[in-house]
């Protein structure tokens, strides 16, 4: 079986992680603290902090922000549930939007369609590693118009004086827009390290601080620190040293740091990350050429002169099926002993929304794309032999399920 993103174990994650057992420090300590500073080198970031995972990321910073009951937070209907269910943590509601046809990304024109008096944040997604227009939806955020539709409840919303932009870059860290990377391109991003990421820590996550003046991304930091570790003025690693063993607590924070073991299997990934994106770029490269002769193939946008995506997917469309034809198709690719996936189910299809009276009908773009969407496999060892075992059942498949017409490539 041909497995769809398994982690990249090798010999020297599990030597950082035994070199961590063995130092008897295990928890937040120096490998989260060195993580953070080279993670902002890496993404030209002020400042970094890291978690348990981004949805915790996401749900602090939101927070920090104050959005709360009343408020309204804009967000793709195109996404993982995860985008969603912070702004449902804080009380607020999530405004879905619709996305853009060509690459699965939020919609500019759908954000302006949906600010009202009571939009605080905008959450685009980097869908599947790909960056979203942001000079587009920094400047909108900025527009006179705009601003004055912003009516602020708070003293972080006093001094932004407009909406926050809070990426949801869980898979673009290494994306590049306009020659800046992921993490430096708006107000706030948060990337994802859950196990099938480009840059896994087994689970965890990380908050990319870039807030302009007069905010201090610094002091941000030390204080979204201390909300992640329940409010506590230290932590454990400050208050084992001599005689510091008294703490206080400042707020009802949190619990979603991240740990030094899990830190440790990030340095590993971060020291090779340049060479686990050419990988992944190579491996996106081969698919494009295995299947741009295939008339049903609609073949994802990944590079382009100011936008370079960080290979996290290969969201394969189909030309001319409905979802339940994807269905069957993806039901033929597993018996033939290859794993794919689908990126995402609509969070306005999930039980839970739809409850709550969101429906998809009303996002026919996002809709679209989902029902003829399929992932295939990308990891970084994935082999070309492999690659073409993916295609072979992919084509096999939709043969099949399509017609035998599309058995063969076209001429």
């Amino acid at each position: 079986m041909i497995p769809f993103s398994p982690p990249r174990c090798d010999q020297k994650v599990i030597d950082a992680v035994a070199e961590v057992l063995r130092s008897g420090w295990i928890t937040t300590g120096p490998k989260t603290a060195l993580f953070e500073k080279n993670l902002a080198a890496y993404c030209g970031a002020p400042s970094v902090l890291c978690l348990n995972s981004a949805t915790a990321g996401l749900e602090l910073m939101l927070r920090w922000f104050g959005v709360k009951e009343g408020d309204e937070v804009i967000v793709p209907a195109y996404t993982y549930a995860a985008t969603a269910n912070v702004v449902m943590h804080c009380g607020a509601k999530p405004v879905f939007v619709d996305v853009n046809p060509g690459d699965f990304n939020i919609s500019l024109k759908a954000i302006e369609n949906a600010i009202t008096e009571k939009t605080k944040v905008v959450m685009p997604v980097d869908f599947g590693g790909y960056p979203c227009d942001y000079d587009a939806i920094n400047a909108l955020v900025a527009w006179e118009d705009i601003r004055k539709k912003f009516k602020a409840s708070g003293p972080e919303q006093e001094k932004l004086g407009r909406m926050l932009v809070l990426s949801d870059s869980a898979h673009s860290i290494g994306a590049v827009y306009k020659g800046k990377k992921a993490g430096s391109l708006t107000d706030i991003s948060v990337f994802s390290f859950h196990a099938v990421k480009n840059l896994s820590t087994a689970e965890g996550g990380a908050v990319a601080l870039r807030l302009p003046a007069p905010f201090d991304n610094a002091a941000i930091h030390a204080a979204m620190r201390m909300k992640s570790l329940h409010g506590q003025s230290k932590d454990a690693l400050a208050k084992s040293q001599k005689g510091s063993w008294r703490y206080d607590i400042v707020e009802a924070g949190y619990k979603c740091n991240m740990t030094d073991l899990m830190a440790a299997i990030g340095l590993v990934e971060l020291e090779r990350y340049n060479e686990t994106l050419a990988k992944r770029k190579s491996i996106l490269e081969k698919y494009t050429k295995l299947l741009s002769g295939y008339s049903w193939a609609e073949l994802p946008e990944f590079d382009t002169a100011e936008r370079s995506s960080s290979y996290h997917l290969f969201p394969l469309r189909l030309k001319g099926v409905k979802e339940e034809d994807r269905d069957r198709i993806i039901s033929e690719i597993f018996a033939r002993d290859v794993s794919v996936n689908v990126h995402f189910v609509p969070v306005p299809m999930m039980s839970y929304y739809k409850g709550l009276g969101y429906d998809v009908k009303n996002y026919p773009v996002t809709f679209d794309n989902y029902s003829r969407e399929i992932s295939l496999p990308v990891f970084y060892d994935l082999s070309p032999a492999q690659q073409e075992t993916v295609v072979k059942a992919v084509a096999d498949a939709c043969a099949l399920v399509m017609g035998k017409q599309h058995a063969e490539k076209s001429l």
